[in-house]
C-alpha cells in the first residue's frame, strides 16, 4: 500500500515561504496522505484512495484546483480532471468545467457511468448533475487573490502559469493498493488569463495522467502543452515496458525530454513493486507519500 501527491511544481523558493505559510501547505499535504491511506488501509482501491486526496486538494483554496482554481482570460474558472484505474485501463475526465466543486468526482463519473473518456464543458456539467456529482455557483470558487492575479496580467493580455505566480498547483495523487491495482488522477485550474478555451495535460489520458498494472501510476504537473506533445505520464509507462528501465531512470528520463524542449514540471509515480519517484526540473514541488513504514511531506528542492 502507498500513496503519493502533488501540489504543483514551479518557482517554489524558500525565501517566498513564511515558517507558517510553508507549514500551512506541509500540513495540507499531510491531510490529503492521510485520507488516502485511510481507504487503502480499510481495504479500498487505488482509486478512491486517489479521488479522496484530490478531492481534499480541491477543497483547499492553497492549490490551484476546485475552489482555488486561477481565473481566465473571460474572468472564470475552467477547471481540468482526470483519473485512470490501471487494472482495466479505464478512465474518465472533465475539461472546461466552471460549476462542478470536486472535476475529479465528476471525472470518476464518467469512468464509471459512461462509455466515454473525456467531456467538456457544458456538456460534461449537465452530465455531472444528472450523477449527482456536487455543484457550485461562480461565487464559491472567487479567490481575492487569484482574481488579483488575474487583472494584474490580463492588462497585458498575456498568460501565466499557475507555477509561476504567487500561488501553486496542479493537484494529483497516484495509489498502489492492496490488491496490487495502481491509480492515478489529477485535477487543476489550469492558467491564469487563459484565452480560446485551452485545455492542458491535466484531463489528457496518457499526456498528465496514466496508470498501469504492468508498470506505474504517473500524475504530471507543469507547463502542460509540453506534457502534451511529449505524453509524458504515459512515456514514463512505455519507457518501462519497452526499454525495461527501473522507475527512477524512466521518470528522469521522461522529464529530460521536457527540459529539452523548454518546458519545466515535474512528476510523480509509483510501480507496482511499491517504488516512487518525484523528478522535477523546476526549483520546487509541493510533494509527499505515505505507506504503512514512512510519512514524507516536501516543498524544495531536497
Amino acid at each position: 500500500m502507498l500513496i503519493a501527491i502533488h501540489g504543483g511544481a514551479g518557482n517554489i523558493l524558500p525565501k517566498n515561504y513564511s515558517a507558517e505559510l510553508k507549514q500551512h501547505y506541509l500540513d495540507t499535504l499531510k491531510a490529503a496522505l492521510q485520507i488516502g491511506f485511510e481507504q487503502l488501509q480499510s481495504g479500498k482501491s487505488a482509486i478512491e484512495a486517489v479521488r479522496q486526496a484530490i478531492v481534499l486538494m480541491e477543497n483547499a483554496p492553497i492549490f490551484n484546483a476546485g475552489k482555488g482554481s486561477v481565473f481566465s482570460a473571460n474572468g472564470v474558472n475552467e477547471m481540468d480532471a482526470s483519473i485512470m484505474c490501471g487494472r482495466t485501463l479505464n478512465a474518465g475526465a472533465v475539461s472546461g468545467v466552471s460549476h462542478i466543486k470536486n472535476p475529479i468526482v465528476a471525472a470518476q463519473q464518467v469512468m464509471l457511468a459512461s462509455e466515454h473518456v473525456l467531456l467538456t464543458g457544458k456538456g460534461a456539467e449537465a452530465f455531472a448533475v444528472q450523477q449527482g456529482v456536487g455543484m457550485e455557483e461562480a461565487a464559491y470558487f472567487f479567490n481575492q487573490k487569484r482574481y488579483d492575479q488575474w487583472k494584474q496580467i490580463s492588462q497585458n493580455d498575456a498568460t501565466q502559469l499557475d507555477h509561476d505566480a504567487g500561488k501553486y498547483g496542479t493537484v494529483g495523487a497516484v495509489a498502489l493498493d492492496t490488491q496490487g491495482n495502481l491509480a492515478a488522477g489529477t485535477s487543476t485550474g489550469g492558467m491564469t488569463n487563459k484565452k480560446f478555451n485551452r485545455i492542458g495535460d491535466s484531463p489528457i489520458i496518457g499526456a498528465g495522467t496514466y496508470a498501469n498494472n504492468k508498470s506505474c501510476a504517473v500524475s504530471c504537473t507543469g507547463h502542460g502543452e509540453y506534457f502534451m506533445r511529449n505524453l509524458t505520464a504515459y512515456d514514463v509507462h512505455c519507457l518501462m515496458e519497452y526499454k525495461d528501465l527501473n522507475l527512477p531512470d524512466a521518470c528522469r528520463e521522461a522529464i529530460n525530454k521536457i527540459g529539452i524542449l523548454g518546458g519545466k514540471g515535474g512528476l510523480i509515480a509509483i510501480d507496482n513493486q511499491g517504488n516512487y519517484c518525484f523528478p522535477f526540473n523546476s526549483s520546487g514541488m509541493f510533494r509527499g507519500v505515505k505507506n504503512s513504514i514512512t510519512e514524507k511531506v516536501a516543498m524544495f528542492v531536497d
